[in-house]
């Protein structure tokens, strides 16, 4: 894969991880007010919110070079 397929993938894998997981966590937020079950919701929403700023981050690395 060449750098410049590489960092698009990735930045577009990133958005799209990054903006499910805030919507995750916005539901966790809402079921831990419902008074429902969030604790490992929220927690596996917060991972993949990170995921994606992970692989945003490293694709800007592919687009540098």
């Amino acid at each position: 894969m060449t750098p410049k397929t590489r960092w698009f993938v990735q930045s577009i894998s990133g958005l799209l991880l990054t903006g499910t997981g805030l919507c995750m966590t916005i539901d966790a937020g809402f079921a831990r007010f419902a008074g429902s079950e969030w604790f490992w919701y929220g927690t596996f929403a917060l991972v993949i919110f990170q995921a994606g700023l992970c692989l945003i981050i490293d694709g800007f690395r592919f687009r540098i070079k």
